[in-house]
């Protein structure tokens, strides 16, 4: 006989429902009969767009995370999935230069950073959010990169901001500054795609192309591996 399956209760939207231990906030939501067409992408904590908040009984704080990547305990209330309104401000990269601090210009808003640290404790990725914005603030480029490199979008930070700011947008222009007028040139992809454009493997892929399931799959798996 097979061990009873033990059970929570969670609150969503205001109502109980009973779902087994273990799941998490999305699949016990769509074990609770949810239907999810918004606020759910990839399921894998990659794409960012199931930040969702909730509490835990006997506990005041309100906690910040991804639906796909937290697992539900007995008494926990969750809202619905949330929608962070963050305006990205309008620019081309090709007029911005590094040396005037882009960043303070496009999102004045940094300014008002009172360093609470709130963003930085709801970032379900554990980055260092206050430090990138201390970081562009200064006009630090590279450091804003660095800080926010493994940023996926999720909005959480700019939910619990009291000054307002969209911290994942100000990150997401630090980096492509930071690869469009900082980054050392990488001498072997300009020499890569030199030679693509010459043609130097059209024959090649042509001979791929002809190529039958079979022929493929054994060369696929013949291919030499680089370390």
């Amino acid at each position: 006989m097979k061990p009873e399956q033990e059970m929570v209760t969670v609150y969503i939207m205001g109502k109980a429902y009973q779902v087994p231990a273990g799941l998490t906030i999305m699949k016990a939501m769509e074990y609770a009969g949810y239907r999810l067409v918004r606020g759910v992408g990839c399921r894998g904590g990659f794409c960012g767009a199931c930040a969702t908040v909730y509490r835990l009984a006997g506990d005041y704080r309100l906690y910040a995370d991804l639906a796909c990547q937290t697992t539900v305990q007995d008494g926990m209330y969750i809202a619905q999935l949330p929608f962070t309104p963050g305006e990205r401000a309008p620019y081309r990269l090709e007029d911005l230069s590094p040396e005037e601090n882009p960043l303070l210009a496009l999102y004045p808003e940094i300014a008002r950073c009172v360093s609470c640290n709130t963003c930085t404790k709801a970032c379900p990725q554990d980055l260092e959010v206050m430090d990138y914005i201390q970081a562009a603030l200064r006009g630090d480029i590279a450091k804003a990169a660095e800080l926010s490199f493994d940023c996926i979008q999720c909005g959480l930070c700019a939910m619990r901001c009291p000054a307002e700011i969209v911290h994942y947008h100000v990150g997401q222009l630090a980096r492509r500054l930071y690869g469009a007028y900082l980054a050392p040139r990488a001498e072997h992809l300009a020499k890569r795609v030199q030679e693509i454009e010459q043609g130097v493997f059209d024959e090649e892929l042509d001979r791929l192309v002809k190529m039958g399931r079979e022929e493929l799959v054994e060369k696929y798996r013949a291919r030499d591996i680089e370390p």
